[in-house]
């Protein structure tokens, strides 16, 4: 069994009937590459192999389901169960789950608040107003619980971005508490590097974020071309449970889908990647072999 996690970078069904591409709509970009761009995505995920995938900055099911249908089934095995509720963002960006065997339940917590918890909002901010600006997705297979996340984004005020990111950690500790032994929190953290504190080190606290099992030099997963700044966004936070059942088991970072302006000259890239586009996100994938725990984490289903 495999999990990986990706930002799909704005997976959207347009009203013509066509994808956008893996581009941020405020960018000048070629749109022309957009139909490139969700074949290069397609690529990375067969690449990835993995049974289920946790992924993010999905507009709605309908475009997930497109994606799937006209992209990701001509390169990979189908997975037949798929889910994309709506969420907090603005732009319609919301997590979303694929999966090869269908879960046992799934819910969306968009609808939390600061004052459902208990929990002091930032300064300007409503006790009523959602927690998280997209959703925590809770989806349980067998003893494994798994959170879907995309948390806020270090910007414009980088210290409110902060403040509500800190915010969304503390709510999925909160719902981890319900979780049973066996949970795994994966996405994009939307941490940058160098800060004094992280934001999601509540999060952390309770349990294990498997990137810090790869060399520091090793962990980026995002590349802004206008600054030459690389970060490690995406993480894989297991319970201690879960951790310790997957001793030795490092997560592999998957960048063949990346433009070619990231990293070393020469690094892996697949066929029909440009410079800078087309590409199939500006993030890289992460997988999670889960192989040496699948029996007992999902049980018989699972099994030839």
């Amino acid at each position: 069994m495999r999990i990986a996690t990706l930002n799909m970078q704005n997976l959207r069904l347009m009203p013509d009937g066509t994808l956008f591409g893996a581009r941020d709509r405020d960018d000048v970009e070629d749109p022309a590459l957009d139909q490139a761009d969700r074949r290069l995505t397609a690529a990375l995920l067969a690449q990835a192999n993995a049974d289920l995938l946790a992924v993010q900055e999905v507009f709605d099911q309908a475009s997930l389901d497109a994606f799937h249908d006209r992209y990701l089934t001509r390169v990979c095995a189908p997975y037949p169960w798929r889910l994309c509720l709506p969420g907090n963002d603005g732009r319609g960006l919301d997590v979303a789950v694929m999966s090869r065997f269908p879960w046992d339940h799934a819910a969306s917590h968009a609808g939390m608040t600061a004052g459902d918890l208990g929990l002091d909002p930032p300064p300007g901010m409503s006790c009523d107003q959602p927690i998280f600006r997209r959703d925590g997705l809770e989806v349980r297979f067998g003893a494994l619980t798994l959170f879907v996340v995309h948390f806020k984004a270090p910007y414009p005020d980088a210290a409110r971005a902060w403040a509500v990111r800190r915010l969304e950690a503390q709510a999925v500790a909160q719902l981890l508490a319900g979780a049973g032994p066996m949970w795994l929190v994966a996405g994009d953290l939307n941490e940058p590097g160098g800060a004094s504190e992280r934001a999601v080190a509540p999060l952390e606290a309770l349990g294990e974020n498997l990137m810090r099992r790869l060399a520091e030099a090793e962990r980026w997963t995002y590349f802004q071309p206008d600054e030459r700044r690389y970060g490690a966004p995406d993480g894989l936070i297991a319970s201690p449970a879960l951790a310790a059942r997957l001793e030795g088991v490092v997560p592999q970072v998957l960048r063949a889908g990346m433009g070619r302006e990231a990293g070393p000259d020469g690094a892996e890239r697949l066929p029909e990647s440009g410079l800078h586009r087309p590409h199939a996100s500006d993030h890289a994938g992460v997988v999670l072999d889960l192989e040496q725990v699948r029996s007992s984490i999902i049980g018989r289903r699972l099994r030839g």
